[in-house]
Protein backbone atom coordinates (compact mmCIF):
# COMPACT_ATOMS: atom_id res chain seq x y z
CA UNK A 1 0.00 0.00 0.00
CA UNK A 2 1.35 3.78 -1.16
CA UNK A 3 2.16 5.79 1.96
CA UNK A 4 2.87 9.64 1.17
CA UNK A 5 4.52 11.80 3.82
CA UNK A 6 4.36 15.96 3.84
CA UNK A 7 6.00 18.72 5.66
CA UNK A 8 4.04 21.11 7.31
CA UNK A 9 5.16 24.33 8.83
CA UNK A 10 3.05 25.31 12.03
CA UNK A 11 2.53 29.34 11.38
CA UNK A 12 0.51 31.61 13.66
CA UNK A 13 -2.53 31.12 11.73
CA UNK A 14 -2.72 27.08 12.84
CA UNK A 15 -2.53 28.27 16.65
CA UNK A 16 -4.67 29.78 19.45
CA UNK A 17 -3.90 32.71 21.20
CA UNK A 18 -1.08 30.53 23.16
CA UNK A 19 0.74 29.71 20.19
CA UNK A 20 -0.29 25.95 20.59
CA UNK A 21 -1.53 24.43 17.00
CA UNK A 22 -5.50 24.41 16.96
CA UNK A 23 -7.42 20.90 16.53
CA UNK A 24 -8.95 21.95 13.60
CA UNK A 25 -5.95 22.53 12.02
CA UNK A 26 -4.59 18.96 12.29
CA UNK A 27 -7.04 18.30 10.35
CA UNK A 28 -6.58 20.29 7.25
CA UNK A 29 -2.83 19.01 7.43
CA UNK A 30 -4.23 15.98 7.18
CA UNK A 31 -6.41 16.83 4.37
CA UNK A 32 -2.90 18.48 2.04
CA UNK A 33 -1.59 14.84 3.08
CA UNK A 34 -4.67 12.94 1.83
CA UNK A 35 -4.98 15.49 -1.53
CA UNK A 36 -1.02 14.44 -2.14
CA UNK A 37 -1.53 10.76 -1.74
CA UNK A 38 -4.32 11.21 -4.90
CA UNK A 39 -1.63 13.51 -6.73
CA UNK A 40 0.84 10.41 -6.08
CA UNK A 41 -1.77 7.86 -7.57
CA UNK A 42 -1.98 10.29 -10.67
CA UNK A 43 -5.33 11.52 -10.04
CA UNK A 44 -6.44 14.87 -10.29
CA UNK A 45 -9.19 15.92 -8.21
CA UNK A 46 -10.51 18.98 -9.94
CA UNK A 47 -10.29 16.64 -13.43
CA UNK A 48 -12.06 13.83 -11.71
CA UNK A 49 -14.86 16.05 -10.41
CA UNK A 50 -15.23 17.88 -14.19
CA UNK A 51 -15.00 14.97 -16.34
CA UNK A 52 -16.38 12.12 -14.55
CA UNK A 53 -18.73 13.68 -11.69
CA UNK A 54 -17.14 12.18 -9.01
CA UNK A 55 -15.78 13.95 -5.77
CA UNK A 56 -14.30 12.48 -2.57
CA UNK A 57 -15.84 13.31 1.14
CA UNK A 58 -14.41 12.36 4.38
CA UNK A 59 -17.12 10.28 6.46
CA UNK A 60 -15.83 9.11 9.47
CA UNK A 61 -12.74 10.35 11.59
CA UNK A 62 -11.53 8.42 14.83
CA UNK A 63 -8.70 10.88 15.84
CA UNK A 64 -6.33 10.50 18.89
CA UNK A 65 -4.19 13.84 19.71
CA UNK A 66 -1.10 12.57 21.66
CA UNK A 67 1.06 15.93 21.96
CA UNK A 68 0.58 19.64 21.34
CA UNK A 69 2.11 20.88 18.45
CA UNK A 70 3.80 25.05 18.77
CA UNK A 71 3.93 27.99 16.69
CA UNK A 72 7.03 27.30 13.85
CA UNK A 73 7.31 23.51 14.90
CA UNK A 74 7.68 21.55 11.50
CA UNK A 75 5.46 18.58 11.28
CA UNK A 76 5.66 15.76 8.91
CA UNK A 77 2.18 14.37 7.91
CA UNK A 78 1.45 10.97 6.85
CA UNK A 79 -1.43 9.31 4.78
CA UNK A 80 -0.82 5.30 4.56
CA UNK A 81 -3.61 3.24 2.39
CA UNK A 82 -5.02 0.64 4.56
CA UNK A 83 -8.13 -0.82 2.72
CA UNK A 84 -9.82 -0.05 -0.52
CA UNK A 85 -13.86 -0.75 -0.62
CA UNK A 86 -16.32 -0.34 -3.41
CA UNK A 87 -17.03 3.23 -2.97
CA UNK A 88 -14.50 4.17 -0.19
CA UNK A 89 -11.01 3.91 0.91
CA UNK A 90 -9.71 4.17 4.96
CA UNK A 91 -6.34 5.88 5.52
CA UNK A 92 -3.89 5.89 9.09
CA UNK A 93 -3.22 9.23 9.08
CA UNK A 94 -0.32 10.72 11.55
CA UNK A 95 1.26 13.75 12.28
CA UNK A 96 5.11 13.87 13.63
CA UNK A 97 7.56 16.05 14.97
CA UNK A 98 10.87 14.13 14.23
CA UNK A 99 10.19 10.92 15.65
CA UNK A 100 7.64 12.14 18.62
CA UNK A 101 3.95 11.64 17.39
CA UNK A 102 1.41 14.24 17.87
CA UNK A 103 -1.86 13.17 16.29
CA UNK A 104 -3.10 9.82 14.76
CA UNK A 105 -6.12 9.52 12.81
CA UNK A 106 -8.31 7.01 11.13
CA UNK A 107 -9.96 8.20 7.94
CA UNK A 108 -12.34 6.88 5.88
CA UNK A 109 -12.81 8.92 2.61
CA UNK A 110 -16.22 8.34 0.29
CA UNK A 111 -16.64 8.72 -3.36
CA UNK A 112 -19.76 10.52 -4.19
CA UNK A 113 -21.00 11.74 -7.33
CA UNK A 114 -20.72 15.43 -7.92
CA UNK A 115 -24.20 16.49 -8.71
CA UNK A 116 -26.31 14.50 -6.01
CA UNK A 117 -23.73 14.17 -3.70
CA UNK A 118 -25.25 10.31 -3.15
CA UNK A 119 -22.33 7.52 -2.55
CA UNK A 120 -20.65 6.46 -6.09
CA UNK A 121 -18.91 3.02 -6.73
CA UNK A 122 -15.35 3.57 -8.01
CA UNK A 123 -15.03 2.42 -11.23
CA UNK A 124 -12.42 -0.25 -12.04
CA UNK A 125 -10.32 1.79 -13.51
CA UNK A 126 -9.94 3.95 -10.57
CA UNK A 127 -9.32 0.83 -8.03
CA UNK A 128 -6.89 0.15 -10.19
CA UNK A 129 -5.39 3.92 -10.06
CA UNK A 130 -5.56 3.76 -6.17
CA UNK A 131 -3.74 0.82 -5.94
CA UNK A 132 -6.60 -1.92 -5.09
Amino acid sequence: MRSVNIPVRVYWEDTDAGGIVYHASYIRFMERARSEWLRACGIDQGALRDQERIQFAVVDMQIAWKRAARHDDLLNVSSELLEIRGASFTFLQQVRRGDELMVEARVRAAAIDADSLKPRRLSPALLEQLGA
